[in-house]
């Protein structure tokens, strides 16, 4: 047996539970035929890339030179870059950020990866709000803390205050919140963000140190309902670290292309920063790919056409929902979180497998007994899924 990290070997050894079922999928669709296959695992974007992407690709190849275009930026991402973003992010949301908070990465997980290698010290606690995107647990490991899980408020899948406060404690390093969420769609309400931060502050000053707030946001951009308000938390919490990646919104998720912002009002911003850098350098995070920084740099503010999301949406809810499942209404992300209709959920997906389904089960996200359905699929797979859907719903007596 080699004498290797085996906490590294499991890791390689057994994929996340969304990985093994978009495997299995890919295995089964070898054996029936891909359009025989209800793939609803992987949160992989259906819509293509907004036309302006391709657009500028086309252009920096032929107006920039290849030595520089494809060379080396500064280790925390081109300049003009890093402008053109803390410009836009005043712009849109008023916050007080300048290119020398911006730290340019390969996408929300190295943004996290990063932050929490900053941040976190050996001992530490990093809490998660059930349901969560399971990678949390191992990034969170990895950068030397445990990760303290707030059980899921199943009435409206937002935070439940009550036990929150009882999860925060003295080793309590950071709280991770994403909205539009993560496996359910749901947002949090500007009331929901403005208590979370009042709670925040009030343990800070009672433990003595800071409890940075760390905001994952991959799917900012991807709500349904102009009413709906998504809080920037550099405007709400000094002391918050945003995660961000174009994967989503950009339909670009192979290109691994995002950024790590902090304000000018977080607490110790120089030391911050450079400890994100120095986390950057750690982990081998220099350098971001240096044409996908200047591709997104003339997209800013741009979506591909989430349109297709809202109406995959509308029509997955209202069936299922009619067919008597129970689902969480989504207000963003392309997801819908769904109640098992028996109390394994594993049970379940494995069930609606007879019927070429393929579902997540709930428990890996932190919360039992739900599955989450990926709706950033073709239409048209939809419908055509409708029926084993139905015939699903029937073998329950739903």
């Amino acid at each position: 047996m080699a004498n290797i990290n085996k906490k590294m070997v499991a890791l390689g050894t057994v994929r996340s539970v969304i990985r093994e079922i978009f495997e299995y999928g890919n295995n089964r669709a070898k054996e029936i035929g891909r359009e025989n296959i209800f793939d609803f695992s992987l949160g992989n974007p259906s819509v293509p890339a907004p036309e302006i992407v391709d657009g500028t690709i086309k252009s920096l190849m032929e107006n920039m030179g290849p030595v520089a275009l494809h060379g080396y930026t500064s280790a925390q991402g081109d300049e003009k870059v890093r402008i053109a973003i803390s410009e836009d992010i005043k712009k849109r949301f008023g916050a007080d950020v300048t290119k020398d908070d911006i730290y340019m990465t390969c996408g929300a997980a190295a943004s996290l990866t990063v932050t929490l290698n900053a941040i976190v010290c050996e001992g530490d606690e990093v809490v998660a709000i059930a349901p969560f995107f399971p990678e949390y647990r191992v990034f969170a490991e990895n950068a030397g803390a445990t990760l303290a899980v707030v059980p899921a408020d199943t009435e409206g899948f937002r935070i439940d205050f009550d036990a929150l406060e009882k999860t925060l404690s003295e080793k309590t390093k950071a709280v991770i919140i994403n909205t539009p969420n993560n496996p359910t769609g749901v947002v949090l309400t500007p009331d929901c963000i403005e208590k979370l931060c009042a709670l925040l502050k009030a343990k800070s000053k009672e433990y003595g140190h800071i409890i940075y707030l760390i905001a994952d946001e991959p799917y900012r951009e991807l709500v349904y309902d102009d009413s709906t308000e998504v809080p920037y938390l550099i405007n709400c919490y000094d002391a918050s670290v945003v995660c961000y990646s174009f994967s989503k919104s950009l339909s670009l998720p192979g290109e691994r292309i995002g950024y790590i912002a902090i304000g000018r009002n977080m607490p110790d911003n120089r030391e911050i920063y450079a400890a994100i850098c120095g986390a950057g350098r750690a982990l081998g995070f220099v350098c971001a790919p240096s044409m996908m920084q200047r591709v997104v740099a003339e997209c800013l503010g741009k979506t591909a056409d989430i349109g297709v999301y809202r109406e995959n949406r509308d029509l997955l809810y209202n069936s299922l929902t009619e067919y008597g499942f129970s689902c969480v209404h989504p207000d963003g992300a392309f997801y819908l979180f769904m109640r098992s209709p028996e109390e394994d959920a594993s049970a379940f997906c494995e069930r609606a497998k007879k019927y070429e389904l393929l579902l997540v089960p709930s428990d890996s996200f932190g919360c039992s007994g739900y599955v989450r359905i990926s709706y950033c699929v073709s239409t048209d797979m939809i419908k055509r899924a409708l029926p084993a859907f139905k015939k699903l719903a029937e073998e329950y007596n739903l």
